[in-house]
């Protein structure tokens, strides 16, 4: 019975794909067999997207310090997980629908009178 340890398999998979690598890189198109994919018709291209994910910007945001805390507290990955959870709200049928959410009187706001 033959034994490997789990770092020295990772070890011989590593290297099993970097050759795998190398020899693809070699390799010119017209080697490349494409006779067992189908070919691509217009449906395709109409239903094509963007890639995915979407690039990331860097933003600075403030956050209620117990909001921050509650994100935090489920452990690493908070950036993560807010962007999850804005991209959720984004994509939630009342988002998608077009309504605008009903805004909320701030108490610092009042009404300006208009002038004559």
């Amino acid at each position: 019975m033959l034994i490997i340890s789990m770092k020295k398999a990772n070890r011989l998979s590593k290297t099993s794909i970097e050759s795998d690598l190398a020899r693809v890189d070699r390799m010119k198109d017209a080697d490349i067999d494409y006779s067992d994919i189908p070919p691509l018709g217009k449906e395709f291209f109409t239903k094509a997207m963007e890639a995915w994910p979407p690039g990331k910007q860097q933003l600075t945001i403030r956050l209620d310090a117990d909001v921050l805390n509650w994100l935090k507290s489920h452990g690493r990955g908070y950036h993560r997980r807010i962007n999850r959870i804005l991209r959720a709200a984004m994509e939630s049928p009342s988002s998608r629908s077009g309504s605008k959410p009903a805004q909320k009187k701030s108490a610092r706001t009042h009404r300006v009178p208009k002038l004559p």
